[in-house]
């Protein structure tokens, strides 16, 4: 994955875990049994995910601190990024099946229910 050069500091342990990547199906998988291990040919089954993707993947995900390694099992942590993950994963999934395009197009006056910000201060 391409990166800005002068950004990248090696070492980082932000993942990428947009819908669709290996991690974030990784992680979905462990989370549905979170005191569940499995080996890397399991979670490549269970997933989808190739066979040779899956090692580096579960090292980037133990580096940010979202899964735990017992050798040859990997599983979800036990902390509270796992749970902030989890709710990310379970708020974006309700945003869009609630407020899906058709949503917004069905309800023309959605822009008229939002709170006037523009007085607050800061």
């Amino acid at each position: 994955m391409p990166v800005d050069f002068e950004a990248h500091e090696p070492g980082n342990p932000r993942v990428d875990l947009s819908e669709g990547t290996n991690a974030r199906r990784l992680l979905e998988f462990l989370l549905t049994t979170p005191t569940v291990g499995y080996t890397p040919a399991e979670l490549a089954e269970e997933t989808g995910v190739s066979r040779g993707s899956v090692g580096p993947t579960m090292n980037r995900l133990e580096t940010a601190g979202l899964v735990r390694h017992k050798e040859p099992y990997w599983a979800a942590a036990e902390d509270d990024r796992i749970a902030a993950a989890t709710a990310a994963f379970i708020g974006v999934e309700t945003a869009s099946s609630t407020y899906s395009d058709d949503w917004y197009a069905q309800n023309s006056g959605w822009a008229e229910e939002l709170p006037d910000l523009s007085d607050e201060e800061t």
